[in-house]
């Protein structure tokens, strides 16, 4: 399914997104180094191992971005006009390597835009939940949306 127009959101309306994704050490190591994200704990098995954790935390920033990589396809793909900001981001449960990760998406605001006639800003509430269910990284997030072109 291709992004939707703004017209088309509704309040309340929840996507469960299809594609899951299992976090591989690959993808640890590569969003680290990439970011320049020297912390031991994603990077350095022992100094994980002594951790409270006793293993390698995958880095947040990637489970972030592939909760929000995982709803364009259902959100935006195709409508966005621009991503206005991301709120109340939490993380309330550790991502370990070898987790099967899938997002859900919530609308819960719809704001006509002042400045582009049929066009608006959609809020979404973006949920990424490991295989046992809990949810490990939430976020809102602000998106100008194109109108659909009548």
């Amino acid at each position: 399914m291709a992004g939707k127009f703004f017209d088309e959101w509704q309040i309340g309306e929840t996507i469960t997104h299809e594609i899951r994704r299992t976090v591989t050490e690959t993808d640890n190591l590569l969003f680290s180094t990439m970011t320049h994200n020297p912390q031991p704990l994603h990077l350095d098995a022992e100094a994980a191992k002594a951790s409270e954790f006793g293993q390698i935390l995958v880095n947040g920033t990637f489970t972030f971005s592939l909760m929000v990589g995982l709803s364009v396809g259902d959100t935006t793909l195709g409508t966005l006009v621009a991503n206005l900001g991301y709120d109340k981001l939490v993380m309330p449960k550790p991502v370990f390597i070898g987790d099967t990760l899938r997002a859900e998406t919530e609308v819960i605001g719809l704001k006509e835009s002042k400045s582009r006639p049929g066009s608006g800003i959609v809020t979404f509430l973006h949920r990424c939940i490991n295989q046992r269910g809990e949810i490990v990284c939430q976020c809102e997030r602000a998106a100008l949306i194109k109108g659909k072109i009548v």
